[in-house]
C-alpha cells in the first residue's frame, strides 16, 4: 500500500532497500504526519533507520545513528535502531534454568574474564525478515509480525509476535509489543535507537540534559551483570532525578562508571508496572529539541554509546564514543536468574503486551 499523495495525511511511503541474506526482499516504509514529522523503518530487523524531528525553529533534522544501506545493517555490531529480542540486554554466561530444565544459549559477548548472551545472540530479532503490513487510518503505523520457531535460537517455545510502530499526529513515536507463546519461555523486548537530539553525526551527546523517573539502578559487576542488588541513585553520578547534563558526572571516579566506560545501566523506574508511566526526559540546549519516554516497562537501560569508535554513519560523518544515547525500555538484565527481579517468563494463553512512546517537542 502506498500513497504518494502529497496532502493527504497520515501518509506512508514504501521503497525497496535490497535483499536479505536469505533471499527475501526488503523495504523500507516512511511514515510521515502532517507536521512534517518521518520515521523510515525497514523490515529487516524492525529497525528505525531515520528519525526526523523539529528543532525550535521548526526545521527537521535525524536524529537517530544508523546506516544508509542494508548491507551495513546485516553487520550492525552497536544495535543501530534494531527491534531486539528474544531477550533484550544480557543473560549471564547464556544459561538460565525453567521448569527443571538447563537452557544454554549462544555466547555472543565475549571477553578475556566472561562470556554472556546480549540481545537474543547474532541471529536474534534485529536480523530477521519480519512481515509487514502498513495501518492506514486516523494516524500513520507499520505492523511487523515474526513466527519464532520453538528452539530458536535456544530458546523453549513457539512464538507470535507483533510489533506496531505508530506515528501521531502530535510528534509521538509509539510502539506497541504483543506476544504469545506454546510453552513458557523467557521474554524481554526492546528498541535499540542511538538518538543524538542536536542531530546524527553531529557530535557528541555530552550536553544533553538528561531527567530519569528512577531512585535505584541495578548494579553490576565486571561482565555488566546485575549483581542481584538494588543501589539508590542519591549521592552518585546515577542521580538524575533532577535534569542534569549527561556529561557533568559521567568522568567521576565512582566503580560503576568505571565497569562501563560510561552509564550502561538499569534504571528501576518508578512508578506501577504495566502502567504507562514517564521514564525519561531528555533536552538539546543548541537545538531545543526535547525527547520524553513513556512506557509500561519496569525499567531503562540509559547508555551513552561508550563503545562506539570511528564508525562512519549515514551523513558521512564518524560515530566517536559518545556520539549517542539509549534509552532501552525493558525488564531487567538477567532477570531470567534472579528471582527478586520482576518476571520474564510468558506462559501458554497469557498475551505479552508493552508500549513504549517517544514525544518530541521542541523549547526555545
Amino acid at each position: 500500500m502506498q500513497n504518494n499523495n502529497q496532502d493527504s495525511f497520515p501518509r506512508i511511503n514504501i521503497k525497496p532497500m535490497g535483499e536479505a541474506e536469505t533471499g527475501e526482499d526488503v523495504f523500507l516504509y516512511s511514515l510521515v504526519n502532517e507536521q512534517g514529522m518521518k520515521v523510515d523503518i525497514t523490515n529487516y530487523g524492525g529497525i528505525i533507520v531515520r528519525l526526523f524531528a523539529p528543532d525550535r525553529s521548526g526545521r527537521m533534522q535525524d536524529i537517530v545513528l544508523g546506516y544508509n544501506d542494508l548491507e551495513s545493517y546485516m553487520d550492525n555490531p552497536a544495535y543501530f535502531g534494531a527491534l531486539i529480542g528474544r531477550f533484550a540486554n544480557r543473560i549471564s554466561g547464556g544459561e538460565f534454568s525453567l521448569g527443571g530444565k538447563k537452557y544454554s544459549l549462544e555466547q555472543n559477548e565475549k571477553e578475556e574474564n566472561f562470556a554472556n548472551h546480549l540481545h537474543g545472540g547474532s541471529r536474534g530479532f534485529h536480523s530477521v525478515v519480519w512481515e509487514a503490513r502498513p495501518l492506514m487510518g486516523v494516524q500513520t503505523g507499520l505492523r511487523l509480525n515474526y513466527s519464532s520457531a520453538d528452539g530458536e535460537g535456544g530458546y523453549p517455545g513457539n512464538l507470535e509476535v507483533e510489533v506496531d510502530y505508530i506515528l501521531t499526529a502530535d510528534n509521538v513515536l509509539r510502539l506497541e509489543y504483543r506476544v504469545e507463546t506454546d510453552k513458557p519461555t523467557p521474554l524481554n523486548l526492546t528498541n535499540h535507537s542511538y538518538f543524538n537530539l542536536r542531530g546524527e553525526g553531529r557530535g557528541d551527546i555530552l550536553t544533553h540534559v538528561v531527567s530519569l523517573n528512577s531512585e535505584e539502578i541495578t548494579p553490576v559487576n565486571e561482565a555488566l551483570i546485575p549483581t542481584g542488588e538494588f543501589m539508590s541513585v542519591a549521592d552518585t553520578p546515577f542521580d538524575f532525578r533532577s535534569p542534569q547534563e549527561i556529561g557533568s558526572r559521567i568522568k567521576q571516579d565512582h566503580p560503576q562508571l568505571k565497569i562501563g566506560g560510561g552509564y550502561d545501566h538499569n534504571y528501576v523506574l518508578s512508578g506501577a508496572q504495566g502502567e504507562l508511566t514517564r521514564a525519561a526526559e531528555v533536552y538539546e540546549p543548541w537545538s531545543g529539541r526535547k525527547m520524553t519516554v513513556h512506557t509500561t516497562e519496569p525499567g531503562v537501560q540509559f547508555y551513552t554509546g561508550n563503545s562506539l569508535s570511528e564508525q562512519p554513519g549515514k551523513s558521512g560523518r564518524k560515530y566517536y564514543r559518545h556520539s549517542g544515547f539509549c534509552l532501552e525500555t525493558q525488564h531487567y538484565p538477567d532477570s531470567v536468574n534472579h528471582e527478586n527481579f520482576p518476571s520474564v517468563i510468558l506462559q501458554p494463553g497469557e498475551v505479552f503486551n508493552s508500549v513504549t512512546e517517544f514525544a518530541f517537542s521542541a523549547e526555545g
